[in-house]
């Protein structure tokens, strides 16, 4: 596998693949104690084998790049990046990076100048796209921030004993503030006032810009219905979505992979065939884009369009996803539109998607989705009954079973119930119980 499970004080051990090791000399510098640095030495290879690079019983220093998500524990990482508004440090790491949203080459070059006048030998950075029109006094301001938090992650590991939390980033509103709250967001509407003022004072460092966008609301209407929020959730987490154009999208998700099925639905269109299904796929491709983000969908994603039989048709489909997910902050990539019709992609997956958030599994049907069919529990109460009738004592049987199965007993397989009664020989009664789960029953035999 060439990875190490380590143990980072969950109930599940976290996972380190030997790629996500520092195998430079920076590593060793974190001024850790002695027994938590890494066993490799400067310049070495970078193809060593995980026994190589850590031991068991090694202290060492992680991040965790992905969250746990279903059975998987943590994705981990020896690549420490801690983010702030505009920049996001690496500090084991000797690189500049400048966010691909900021396409300018002449703002790029000069960011890339400033950040190299400004950072530390060795360290890395990437400017993020919110920091394309910044001021060069907010970028060191975000660095100096940075130095002093790593100063501080550091100073932490020294005294700390393993496993534990050295340093956990914002919580969910204020990183929301710090990453989302762009100059393409009108307002921030809040609801609580303490959350206000805590919003007030976070943004006061760290953009005070934002100040005045930072909105109070106090009214009796809940602010999930003046904003028509509550159907928007429901929508975000039911598996069909409806297109304008009456076409619609089923999204769903598995543990390996998640399928999106493009349909024309009620659309039907004024002209060919060929154009239905083309705008249909056209208009699919903003929202399946959409849908990702909202429902924060990672991993691997299997697309199936309608299938298109001109090839230009194809082609401009593929041109508009690859437009369409540059609005996308996770790293996307897209293979082109198959002779079937299947869009194969792949999205980057950091956290768990809304609806591992907001839903559970079917405490009935145990998260399967179905459940045996009313006739296929019928049989198979009757080949119990034969398979016990040699041995069972018994002048009667009593079936104990959920309503809706009584019911199919009682008429769709009352035939089956006499043809049962002559060959046992036992008179049999249905007894419903309204406690039994609908794939559970009980054979009694009656002295």
């Amino acid at each position: 596998m060439q990875a190490a499970f380590i143990d980072i004080g969950l109930d599940r051990t976290g996972f380190l693949y030997v790629d996500d090791i520092d195998t430079s000399m920076s590593m060793a510098q974190i001024s850790l104690p002695e027994p938590v640095r890494p066993v490799v030495e400067k310049n070495a290879p970078t193809n060593l084998a995980i026994e190589n690079l850590v031991k068991e019983g090694q202290t060492i220093l992680v991040q965790i790049a992905k969250e746990p998500i279903g059975s998987k524990g943590a994705r981990l990482t020896c690549h420490i990046t801690l983010p702030c508004r505009n920049l996001v440090f690496m500090p084991l790491t000797d690189h500049i990076g400048i966010s691909r949203k900021i396409e300018d080459e002449g703002i790029r070059e000069e960011l890339r100048q400033k950040i190299e006048q400004l950072r530390p030998e060795g360290t890395g950075f990437i400017v993020r796209t919110v920091a394309e029109n910044v001021t060069t006094a907010e970028i060191e301001a975000d660095m100096e921030f940075l130095l002093l938090l790593w100063d501080d992650i550091r100073s932490n590991a020294q005294r700390a004993t393993a496993p534990c939390l050295i340093y956990q980033d914002l919580d969910l509103v204020l990183r929301a503030v710090r990453d989302l709250f762009t100059d393409s967001v009108n307002e921030l509407v809040v609801d609580s006032k303490s959350m206000h003022e805590r919003l007030l004072n976070f943004v006061v460092t760290f953009a005070p810009k934002l100040k005045n966008r930072i909105v109070y609301y106090d009214s009796e209407v809940p602010i999930f219905d003046a904003y028509g929020i509550e159907v928007d959730v429901a929508r975000a987490i039911d598996k069909k979505v409806w297109l304008r154009s009456g076409g619609y999208l089923i999204i769903e998700t598995t543990e390996a992979l998640t399928v999106v099925d493009v349909n024309t639905g009620r659309y039907v269109g004024k002209n060919n065939l060929n154009e239905t299904i083309y705008k249909t796929n056209m208009e699919a491709v903003e929202e399946i884009s959409y849908q990702l983000r909202l429902r924060n969908i990672g991993g691997i994603i299997i697309i199936d369009f309608i299938d298109m039989e001109i090839e230009q048709h194809r082609e401009e489909l593929y041109n508009a996803f690859q437009q369409a997910i540059r609005k996308d902050k996770n790293r996307v990539n897209i293979l082109k539109v198959s002779e079937f019709g299947l869009v194969q992609m792949t999205r980057k997956r950091s956290s768990e998607s809304l609806s591992q958030l907001m839903c559970e599994p079917c405490f009935y049907c145990g998260g399967e989705g179905i459940v045996k069919s009313r006739q296929t529990i019928c049989y198979e109460i009757f080949r119990k009954i034969y398979r016990d009738n040699r041995k069972a004592d018994g002048k009667s049987i009593t079936i104990k079973v959920h309503p809706h199965i009584a019911n199919t007993l009682a008429q769709d397989e009352a035939h089956h119930l006499r043809h049962l009664e002559k060959t046992t020989g036992k008179e049999i009664t249905v007894s419903p119980a309204y406690n039994l789960h609908v794939q559970r029953y009980e054979v009694v035999w009656d002295k």
